[in-house]
């Protein structure tokens, strides 16, 4: 049975619902029609604040509508729909939504008296209408304005609306029994529109305060701060402060800004950008904005008490993005402002961030953790920032002349300035107008925003490598990339300029952004020198080694040009000892001794000579790149450092903005950081067994957001930025082999470390130091093999270069070989015919053997040619072991039984099916596996095999004379 509240209820939702469809046709649409001037802004705005109440009004309407059918559902069928089937108590929040989205509209149209300029373009109009105003409203002097009247019609129904509401619903309330489901609906209900009255009385007294503040103002001030969301909070001649050391003869506090007014000078100040902090003497309390600290200073402790908690409370709001409910600093939301927050502002005070637009996280008035800095020149900085200086990683572009090109720096800060590892891309087109001119970055100056630089204002120093693109009246379409380390600001590591006439890659030691101490250096014609640079300039003796393997050791000049002592080692064998010089324009010229006696050296050895091996330790190279992860770990892995660890890589200008947006717009908060942090430990402590760790580390390594994928991603792109391009040179290979093993140590070691850390934070004792077997055991068996494909690319390129030579001589013997028939090739190897798998091939009257090709030991032959699918020297290693296992199948099928084949006899079968497989470049993929390959598989069975494919390798390329027996064989009659 229906209650009496609930058949007021109903009625008081029938009467609202007329009024607002009266106040609709007879005020609403009425003000609606008169168009304002097209010149007039504000009429237009006005009309539009109209248009928008119109629009809650209608929405308004609808919800009451709802509402009334549920109360109306429920009268009649009170036995089967209960209680909470009303809208206004299943539903109150959208009911409660409605309203304030009403209230919003009416008050914006207060603040800037719509209905008073609305109803001067239709004022007769409105004379003739007030006795029907007058029924609509109780109370109204027949002596107030229009305006006033239209907006006492607008508000007053609703009022009485949200009054009524309440006393229904504390009354139902009161009916219902303490146990009824329903009963904690109504309660809801009840306090939700309690609120609401409340909100509805401080959003007029705002709005009405607002509007009398616009008469007070000049309109050129108006004009200046008046918008219709806007609202005052607080004036100061209300009560009264003074503001030091700015000078402000009055201070104005809206829901979104504060304003300080100094005659027809108008200071705004952010309120997202503004924190409050308490001062000493209990009359004072200090503002901070991102360019001005000053106080606020009351006559007593009350007033200064009065503006502080409203200061603090709209800038609570203001960062909510939204106004209090119920009112300002009673809601259910914090009432003091977070230190940490988002924000933009643009800088305008003299100083290196001048013009410049930040937008990212602040703490107390500075950027400090992830934004972006935008100055007009289109020169911007994404990354990490610490009390308001770049600290961390980021990513710097410097705008060039032409439309959408730019030098990109993508390196860690410190303090403002550079500091440790980094990249720099430079525009794909370079010309021989800028050929002339190095990029580099003023790190001399912490106020000027970076910008190009000449090479002799930038510091650089450490280990490095420099890339040179050609320059010359042709575009060049390859990128220009630099990698870089960094030692207290200061440039050391792989680095790139452009030199006219010439490319040349260094690899070497820097001081001062000037090649200093060993060094080696590439050209674009493939000629490497390794040797001393001082100043810049080559000092001393040094190494030459051109691209057809001839050695030159003695002295030089800057260009390369023999000069002085020194001994030259041609290919052959041949030696030219004695002293260089080179006369203007008539070549080198020599005096010394002519050696043609010597014995020609190996041409294996001779191709294999590496440069830098014994002038950079593989333990010192690329410091720059783990320091920072070391540092890391060091400090207890905190989550606030994990996203600056050690930055990331992007290819394009597009990808490049797109990983931008992502540092501006993805921010969370620290401690969101710090526990994905704690994840990624927690994580590592339950995948410690053997199995588990290695499914865990190939998950963490192919993973860039995780600690160890951020550092492998970064090693390979060192490794990228040293052996791509004129850094692809056979003579670097050894070099190249030696960072892999270590990156793969490193990586262990970083495992290890974040381990530590892991077992710290748990309580747990930590692990006991690895001795240098294990060690190498784990790097080999769990690491190598994951990281290797990261480097594979640049890698085997190194070994393919290495080794052309013998390849070449290879793959001329495979096709030789190919041009023999089975049962041919079987017996020109010498294999035993009780060996041969004649069942294999088809047999024919006339011919003893078949000719038919590829049928012999097929399946030994498809197993090998699995070796090139994968990048594991030790799964290389398992197809060479199943490849022995297949032909030791076959034979055993031939003979009938199991059978073990000795070294004569697997040599022989062995190079019939290497020539078979045809697989491209041997020569290479055995060296990367003797390189690469465990130590603790030296003299096991995985040696043995892969010492019989050497073998095999070198009979092909060496002991077959295989056009001359071709030819022989050719001339006799067909068996």
């Amino acid at each position: 049975m229906c209650s009496p509240e609930e058949a007021a209820l109903l009625r008081l939702e029938e009467v609202f619902l007329e009024a607002l469809t009266r106040i609709n046709s007879l005020v609403l649409q009425p003000l609606l029609t008169a168009a304002p001037d097209p010149s007039d802004s504000w009429g237009r705005e006005c009309l539009r604040l109209l248009q928008q109440l119109q629009n809650s009004s209608q929405q308004l309407c609808k919800v009451t509508e709802e509402s009334l059918q549920s109360l109306r559902e429920r009268l009649h069928h009170p036995d089967s729909t209960g209680l909470e089937s009303l809208l206004l108590l299943h539903s109150a929040d959208r009911v409660l939504q409605a309203h304030k989205e009403y209230i919003d509209s009416y008050t914006s149209c207060v603040a800037v008296q719509a209905f008073q300029k609305a109803a001067k373009r239709r004022s007769e109009y409105w004379r003739s209408q007030r006795k029907k105003l007058r029924q609509l409203l109780s109370g109204m002097s027949s002596e107030g304005s229009v305006g006033t009247a239209l907006g006492q019609a607008l508000r007053q129904p609703l009022t009485h609306h949200v009054q009524q509401y309440v006393l229904l619903l504390l009354s139902l309330g009161d009916a219902v029994g303490e146990r009824d489901p329903a009963r904690e609906l109504v309660v809801h209900a009840a306090t939700v529109f309690g609120n609401l009255q409340s909100f509805m009385r401080q959003a007029l007294d705002q709005a009405l305060a607002t509007q009398a503040l616009w008469h007070t103002l000049s309109s050129r001030l108006r004009d200046v701060l008046c918008t219709p969301a806007r609202r005052l909070l607080q004036d100061s001649q209300d009560s009264p402060v003074t503001v030091t050391p700015l000078r402000a003869e009055r201070a104005l506090l809206f829901d979104d800004a504060l304003v300080l007014l100094q005659g027809n000078n108008v200071q705004t100040f952010d309120l997202k950008l503004m924190w409050v902090e308490p001062g000493q003497d209990g009359c004072t309390f200090h503002l901070l904005t991102p360019e001005e600290a000053f106080s606020f200073c009351s006559k007593d402790p009350e007033g200064q008490v009065a503006w502080q908690w409203k200061v603090t409370q709209a800038v609570c709001q203001a960062l909510r993005g939204k106004k209090d409910f119920p009112v300002l600093g009673a809601g259910p939301e914090p009432s003091e402002p977070p230190t940490c927050r988002c924000g933009a502002y643009t800088f305008y005070a003299e100083g290196r961030y001048c013009q410049a637009t930040y937008e990212g996280e602040w703490y107390w008035g500075r950027p400090h953790g992830k934004g972006t800095l935008k100055w007009p020149d289109g020169q911007n900085h994404v990354g990490d920032f610490c009390q308001g200086l770049e600290h961390g990683f980021g990513i710097r572009l410097v705008p060039q002349a032409s439309e959408d090109k730019f030098d990109c720096y993508k390196c860690h800060w410190r303090e403002g300035t550079m500091c440790g590892y980094g990249i720099c891309t430079a525009p794909t087109r370079c010309t021989r107008a800028t050929s002339k001119r190095a990029y580099g970055m003023d790190l001399g100056s912490s106020r000027a925003p970076l910008r190009p630089l000449s090479p002799a204002s930038t510091q650089a120093t450490g280990r490095g490598v420099r890339g040179v693109a050609m320059a010359s009246r042709k575009t060049v379409t390859a990128p220009c990339q630099q990698s870089t380390e960094k030692v207290h600001g200061n440039n050391s590591g792989p680095t790139l300029a452009i030199l006219p006439r010439r490319g040349e890659r260094y690899i070497g030691m820097w001081q001062a952004n000037q090649r200093h101490g060993p060094g080696v250096m590439v050209t674009q014609a493939g000629v490497c020198y390794q040797g001393t640079f001082q100043a810049d300039k080559i000092v001393g003796p040094g190494i030459l080694l051109s691209e057809d393997d001839s050695l030159y050791e003695g002295t030089f000049t800057r260009d390369l040009t023999l000069l002085g002592k020194g001994k030259v080692t041609f290919p052959n064998g041949i030696t030219l000892e004695g002293s260089f010089s080179t006369g203007a324009g008539r070549g080198l010229h020599t005096q010394g001794v002519l050696d043609t006696a010597a014995l020609p050296p190996d041409p294996s050895s001779t191709c294999k000579r590496q440069l830098g091996l014994g002038a950079f330790p593989v333990e010192s190279r690329w410091q720059g790149v783990y320091g920072p992860f070391r540092d890391f770990v060091r400090a207890g892995c905190p989550g606030d450092l994990r996203e600056a660890l050690l930055g990331f890589h992007v290819q394009s200008s597009r990808e490049l903005r797109k990983s931008q947006e992502y540092l501006c717009c993805e921010r969370t908060h620290p401690e969101d950081r710090v526990g994905r942090m704690e994840d990624i430990l927690e994580e590592l402590l339950q995948h410690r067994e053997p199995e588990a760790l290695q499914q865990y580390l190939r998950k963490a390594l192919s993973n860039s957001l995780h600690p160890l994928g951020k550092l492998l991603q970064t090693l390979m792109l060192t490794f990228q930025a040293t052996y791509t391009g004129i850094g692809a040179n056979k003579h670097l290979q050894g070099l190249a082999q030696e960072e892999v093993k270590q990156h793969a140590q490193e990586l262990w070691a970083a495992y290890r470390g974040l381990l530590q850390v892991a077992l710290e934070r748990k309580g747990q004792a930590p692990e006991e130091d690895e001795d240098a077997e294990t060690r190498d055991l784990q790097v080999h068996r769990l690491v190598l093999p994951l990281v290797l494909p990261s480097f594979y690319s640049e890698l085997f390129t190194l070994y393919l270069l290495l080794h052309e030579r013998e390849d070449s001589l290879y793959s001329q013997g495979i096709a030789n070989l190919s041009l023999f028939p089975d049962t041919k090739l079987l017996e020109f190897l010498d294999v035993q015919k009780h060996l041969w798998p004649l069942k294999d091939l088809t047999l024919t009257t006339n011919q003893r053997y078949s000719l038919v090709r590829d049928k012999c030991f097929l399946s030994a032959t498809e197993c090998l040619q699995k070796m090139i699918t994968t990048m594991d020297p030790r799964e290389k290693l398992e197809v060479l072991e199943r490849t022995y296992g297949e032909i030791e199948a076959t034979v055993s099928r031939v003979l009938g039984q199991e059978h073990k084949l000795p070294m004569d006899d697997l040599l022989p079968l062995l190079i019939y099916v290497v020539s078979r497989a045809r697989i491209q470049h041997l020569g290479a993929e055995i060296h990367l596996i003797r390189d690469m390959m465990d130590p603790m598989h030296t003299g096991g069975l995985y040696d043995f095999l892969l010492t019989a494919l050497e073998s095999c390798y070198e009979h092909i390329q060496k002991d077959m004379k295989l056009h001359r027996l071709y030819g022989c064989w050719n001339s006799k009659e067909p068996w």
